[in-house]
């Protein structure tokens, strides 16, 4: 998903062997409507070298909050190869290629709070050896963290953004959180900008404000799925407490990221909850906004 509600895809094996595909298309979600969006630059699919034995896997490709769009490719026949969009002006502009015979044939990305693009890559095609990469719009360098999944190709690993703006990471056997460093800057933050200053519990409001759908999709996974978190979370925390209470939230007035546009939600007031004052925030992306306090009956 990219501004707008559109979404970016890049061409892999479509009906026929192309060894050299660059295309890549953009969907209209207004109009329902396909349109070329350019050549990559570089190829990111893997055609290595002929039909028989190419994968057709490429890597994710991830927005960041500045509007570009990290897409990333595999490397059955050489270097993994990635490529830059900015869906500003609409262009392509080839990026680094990944070190040491690493690229992603399937694999998990994620665009941190901080903006960076956290990935997993593998040697070659479906081979162990998975390391963990940041892109930070300039460089695609190592992440510095201790690496416990050394033993996994990319394929193996699953990411999704939590509330806490940790990344919850799974493969097939093993449960971690990833805390990144660093924070987002105060542009990228939600904000509530109409809500009821008192709330009953069990009773349903609409609140209102900005980026409330955040300013990527999330975390993506190769060419397959994507794990979105592009909508408003609610939370309340307890002044006198400090317990946290998430609501159910629905009834997004709109779904497309990095949105200037007002939105709103609907939001359940739990049950549960504890009565008295409570900070509450929208939360997208792993990014939470500034609290609004509000009292619960």
């Amino acid at each position: 998903m990219i501004r707008g509600g559109n979404l970016l895809t890049v061409d892999a094996y479509v009906f026929q062997y192309d060894t050299t595909g660059t295309n890549s298309e953009i969907y209209n979600s207004g109009t329902g409507a396909w349109s070329s969006a350019g050549s990559t630059g570089v190829q990111l699919w893997d055609s290595f070298p002929d039909a028989s034995h190419a994968s057709y896997e490429v890597g994710p490709a991830a927005l960041r909050p500045d509007g570009t769009v990290f897409a990333t490719g595999a490397n059955g026949g050489g270097a993994a190869h990635t490529s830059i969009y900015n869906t500003a002006n609409g262009t392509w502009t080839p990026g680094p290629d990944f070190p040491d015979e690493l690229g992603i044939a399937d694999g998990p990305a994620c665009t941190l709070p901080n903006g960076n693009v956290f990935m997993m890559a593998s040697p070659l095609v479906f081979q162990t050896g998975a390391k963990f990469l940041q892109w930070d719009g300039l460089d695609l360098a190592y992440d510095a963290a201790p690496n416990p999944f050394s033993g996994d190709s990319s394929y193996y690993g699953n990411m999704v953004m939590l509330p806490s703006g940790q990344v919850l990471f799974a493969d097939f056997s093993t449960v971690a959180i990833y805390t990144p460093a660093g924070g987002p800057k105060s542009a990228w933050l939600p904000r509530i900008t109409i809500s009821p200053s008192s709330m009953t519990r069990g009773a349903s409001y609409t609140i209102s404000g900005k980026r409330f759908n955040g300013v990527s999709q999330g975390c993506y996974y190769g060419d397959d799925f994507a794990s979105a978190t592009n909508f408003p979370i609610v939370r309340f925390t307890n002044q006198s407490t400090g317990h946290v209470f998430y609501a159910r939230s629905y009834g997004f007035s709109y779904m497309g990221v990095q949105s200037s546009s007002p939105v709103s939600t609907q939001v359940d007031v739990p049950l549960q909850i504890e009565t008295g004052r409570a900070l509450m925030r929208v939360v997208a992306n792993g990014i939470a906004s500034p609290a609004v306090t509000v009292t619960i009956q």
